[in-house]
């Protein structure tokens, strides 16, 4: 019984395939290519570095851009998972020219432009509910889950609260007669 034979991955091509071949014309990833290209740089309010300290340079404010919006849309919140998905995912890849900036460098991005990226993906929401590509009705999903500790002795109620405040404004009037 013949089977579906994969490539061998050991061979040389004289043509090689581009990152590009494996990205769809109609994936979101070139919306978010397209949407931080069209940005104007000095409305971003995003923290520049002056490239003066020793040490590794610094990587585009864009790059760290598209990547934390694909990843966003992706659900992907982790600075570390980030970092794992530039070294398998084709399409961040493709977005970011292959580079694989660390969690620290991608944590750091985020807590010192923390204002500006929220301003950034309110604006970049906001374009995708304006081309119909978000319908903008699920606002949130919170997976937050909080163990009670509630006896009858600690529960309040309305009426628990209106006899507090009764004995509060009893005891005020107590103090100032």
């Amino acid at each position: 019984m013949p089977y579906v034979e994969g490539e061998d991955r050991h061979q040389i091509y004289l043509l090689p395939n581009t990152l590009d071949d494996f990205v769809e014309e109609e994936s979101p990833v070139r919306v978010i290519d397209a949407y931080v290209d069209s940005l104007v740089r000095e409305e971003l309010e995003f923290r520049v570095y002056s490239g003066t300290k020793a040490g590794q340079k610094p990587y585009h404010r864009e790059d760290l851009l598209k990547l934390y919006l694909y990843c966003y849309m992706n659900g992907i919140r982790s600075p570390r998972k980030m970092e794992t998905e530039t070294k398998k995912n084709i399409e961040l890849m493709w977005l970011i020219g292959k580079l694989q900036p660390d969690h620290g460098t991608l944590s750091d991005f985020m807590k010192n432009n923390q204002s500006a990226i929220k301003k950034l993906f309110r604006e970049f929401n906001l374009m995708l509910k304006g081309f119909g590509l978000i319908d903008g009705q699920l606002v949130a999903i919170d997976g937050t889950k909080i163990k009670a500790n509630c006896s009858k002795k600690h529960h309040i109620n309305a009426t628990i609260i209106g006899k507090k405040l009764e004995h509060i404004n009893e005891k005020n009037r107590c103090i100032f007669a």
